[in-house]
């Protein structure tokens, strides 16, 4: 039915959670701001995860984005560090944490030959070409597409147009699979190709999206395709 599979990667392909409580925990101790508690970890989580959706929304860039996310979180802490340098720091070590969802790497693996598959991410270039390499994924997928190099973010349609000018498949037959509905599935929708929300914890489905296919565990896009 498909030709050509749009992988997300953070939180869809990769744990992107555990990839970041494990990344933010080793930059504390090198940085010698001491302990990373859990607590730390999971408002740190939802000060980034605030900011991403302002840069979705184009209320902000991604360099204040990284400065920001980090200068709020020192503040709330009592805490004193250079943000940029954390902020490197923090993106060559998140690309070291690799944590696959639902055996990713060999769904991706034995689907490789049979449709084209693609990664689409809004990470940054440092962390996610980091993560694609050690991860093998690099070597499995067709084609990455990340937004600091293709110029727009998800769930830009210029991000999609610039996707669609590269691969041979036409965005019929396409389709994206990602967890994010702010990003991917609005994404999909604004480039209009079929969507597959991947929504391991069953969350409820918002009325105002199109989603064409609900999956619970990455494998079963199999069955999809």
């Amino acid at each position: 039915m498909y030709r050509a599979i749009l992988w997300d990667v953070d939180g869809t392909l990769l744990n992107f959670l555990k990839s970041e409580s494990a990344a933010i925990k080793e930059c504390f101790q090198v940085c010698g701001l001491g302990e990373c508690t859990d607590e730390m970890v999971h408002t740190y989580s939802e000060i980034n995860e605030g900011y991403w959706r302002m840069l979705e929304r184009h209320e902000i860039e991604k360099p204040e984005l990284f400065r920001r996310r980090f200068e709020e979180l020192f503040l709330k802490y009592g805490l004193s560090y250079n943000t940029d340098k954390f902020n490197k720091l923090y993106q060559q070590t998140l690309g070291n944490h690799i944590f696959p969802n639902d055996d990713s790497l060999e769904l991706v693996k034995s689907l490789k030959g049979k449709i084209r598959q693609y990664a689409v991410t809004n990470g940054s270039f440092t962390a996610q070409e980091r993560k694609l390499r050690r991860s093998g994924l690099d070597r499995l997928l067709d084609g990455i597409f990340i937004s600091d190099v293709v110029g727009f973010e998800k769930p830009s349609r210029l991000f999609f147009d610039s996707v669609f000018d590269q691969i041979p498949e036409g965005r019929e037959e396409a389709i994206i699979v990602g967890d994010s509905l702010t990003s991917d599935i609005l994404g999909g929708n604004n480039a209009g190709i079929a969507c597959c929300w991947y929504n391991p914890e069953k969350k409820p489905a918002p009325a105002e999206l199109r989603i064409d296919y609900t999956i619970t565990d990455l494998n079963q896009i199999k069955d999809i395709i």
